[in-house]
């Protein structure tokens, strides 16, 4: 089957097989938010991006292969409810950004600034620091591959509470740090609903600035 991203809560993961990465989304909880389950092809070792809600069916997609690492995107509470029972089960390392990191709700075992890398088995993934939805939000990123947690969605940037500071710092750091970047095919993988690719995005950027928000 083609992975197109669209799940829902209760229903199966959808799987996208890459040469180097087999990445899983899972819709969890009452805020469906997005787990996914990113496996290095050739070692089998998983990360979970974002432990956040319903730890029976995210210990059940990661089976009995092992995880090394559990990243939180940011430090809102839905996207945290399972990772003391995911990380207790698994025993893996629980990474975030320092400004974030505070508000897990158990202590974070490394902590990741701007242009770091985080491995799954012999993969790199790279931290791309986007301020605004949080002080600490922080997206993922491996080859056309680019998880954004709650700062990039289909149709907009996240939710900056109408404050036009943080608006203009999210703004700005999702223009500079993905747009100017990366190419219109890569794929977005957000905390919530469906997926995108900045080429869907990225017309609409001037009416996003214009908007403000």
């Amino acid at each position: 089957m083609t992975y197109t991203g669209d799940v829902h809560v209760g229903g199966p993961a959808d799987v996208r097989e890459l040469p180097a990465l087999t990445i899983s989304k899972l819709a969890v909880g009452p805020f469906d938010n997005n787990a996914y389950l990113v496996r290095c092809n050739d070692t089998g070792d998983g990360l979970l991006i974002d432990a956040a809600a319903e730890a029976d069916r995210l210990l059940e997609l990661i089976g009995g292969m092992p995880i090394s690492k559990i990243v939180t995107t940011h430090q809102h509470g839905d996207h945290w409810q399972a990772l003391e029972e995911v990380a207790a089960a698994t025993d893996a390392m629980v990474i975030a950004h320092p400004l974030d990191a505070p508000a897990l709700p158990v202590p974070a075992t490394l902590t990741v600034e701007h242009g770091d890398g985080v491995t799954v088995g012999v993969v790199s993934m790279e931290v791309i620091h986007l301020r605004g939805h949080t002080p600490g939000s922080i997206a993922l990123h491996y080859n056309g591959h680019l998880f954004t947690g709650d700062s990039l969605f289909p149709g907009g940037v996240g939710n900056t509470n109408k404050d036009p500071e943080r608006f203009e710092q999210l703004f700005t750091d999702v223009s500079e740090r993905i747009f100017d970047r990366f190419p219109d095919e890569t794929w977005v993988y957000p905390g919530h609903g469906r997926d995108t690719t900045l080429g869907a995005e990225r017309p609409s950027l001037p009416e996003w600035r214009a908007r403000g928000w």
